[in-house]
């Protein structure tokens, strides 16, 4: 378990409903890996942020047809350390300077892909503080870490300020799938 502080990050994203592995989700999926292609930058790992508009249940009981999402590409490059001398700031440079007419233009370029690219939008994410766990394992067993994590906020004073985070560190048909699982979170109040 640690505490990160995320600054903000633009990413190609895509909003829906649905289950994970769902019709919708999939095709969103598809959507921002179409777009990405034809964009001048290597995204990161595709990332979700989850919630649920239930207030009467704690969201793993809510329906999985009812979840909520955020699917997000970032656009951000790696650490300075990953890369050659000089080659960071260009490529860093060309995030910044990416704007809706680029996406839009990746977009028309992408459309032969049959991929519903219409919903891909370019966002920035600016998560703050947060409390993240490693999920090594099938994504089904995920609430064993989220207890982890509920119960580390607990016991230190701190409570959700935003929707549960995902970053998918591994293709998602890999055997063990590794998932960062990350909660922006604030200090309780009273």
């Amino acid at each position: 378990m640690t505490i990160t502080t995320h600054g903000p990050v633009r990413c190609l994203s895509v909003s829906g409903v649905g289950a994970p592995g769902g019709r919708e989700h999939l095709g969103a999926v598809g959507a921002l890996t179409a777009v990405a292609a034809e964009l001048p930058v290597e995204p990161g790992p595709l990332e979700g942020q989850w919630w649920v508009e239930d207030d009467g249940r704690p969201p793993l009981e809510v329906p999985r047809e009812l979840w909520r999402w955020h699917l997000l590409l970032p656009l951000a490059e790696g650490s300075q350390a990953e890369k050659g001398p000089g080659e960071g700031r260009a490529k860093e440079s060309v995030v910044e300077g990416l704007e809706a007419g680029m996406v839009e233009a990746a977009r028309e370029r992408a459309r032969a892909s049959g991929a519903a690219v219409d919903r891909v939008r370019l966002a920035v994410v600016t998560p703050g503080r947060c409390a993240q766990v490693l999920h090594v394992g099938p994504f089904s067993e995920e609430h064993v870490s989220l207890a982890v994590l509920d119960a580390y906020l607990a016991e230190h004073d701190l409570v959700p300020n935003g929707p549960h985070h995902e970053v998918y560190l591994t293709a998602w048909d890999v055997p063990v799938p590794r998932t960062l699982l990350r909660q922006p979170v604030r200090e309780r109040v009273g």
